[in-house]
């Protein structure tokens, strides 16, 4: 008679690890979990931006996207590691860090907030040089650094657009 069990060398990812990975449970709606994750970011960034002073905007989105960040890096790898995959997409941590560094360089009005939204998300999905390859890096580094560049592309872009007054 025998009993299956786990594996004695499996990696069990803590509780703290998959609530910060998957953005508390974002990344386990479907379809399209890294858009979820994305969209949990511009909601609770315009939630928490309204209580700010104008000036504390920037700063403040730069702070949650760089906490999000380190604290990103360390469940994702985790969360990589008990599922045995890359970068899984119940995943999405690495959304919405990159997606709060696009929105500090937006304004609160919604066409900029869209425009923050749909470019991080295109970039994201595009993946231009060289974001595809930092997502070779191995562990939470790789899952969450390509995303910090589409975020920085979007928010150059977003600043472009305000400079050339096609948001306003």
């Amino acid at each position: 008679m025998s009993t299956a069990s786990a594996p004695v060398n499996k990696v069990i990812a803590p509780r703290w690890a998959w609530l910060a990975g998957t953005f508390f449970g974002a990344g386990k709606l479907r379809p399209g979990p890294g858009t979820w994750g994305s969209l949990a970011a511009l909601v609770i960034w315009r939630a928490v931006a309204g209580f700010l002073p104008r000036t504390w905007l920037s700063p403040t989105a730069l702070f949650l996207a760089a906490a999000s960040f380190i604290v990103g890096t360390l469940a994702a790898g985790r969360v990589a590691r008990e599922l045995g995959a890359e970068d899984p997409s119940c995943v999405v941590i690495d959304e919405v860090s990159g997606q709060w560094l696009a929105l500090a360089a937006a304004p609160l009005d919604w066409k900029s907030l869209l425009a923050a939204f749909i470019l991080f998300r295109a970039f994201d999905i595009l993946k231009p040089p060289p974001l595809r390859h930092l997502e070779r890096i191995p562990g939470g580094a790789g899952i969450m650094l390509d995303d910090i560049g589409a975020g920085l592309y979007a928010a150059v872009v977003v600043r472009l657009l305000l400079h050339w007054g096609v948001l306003k």
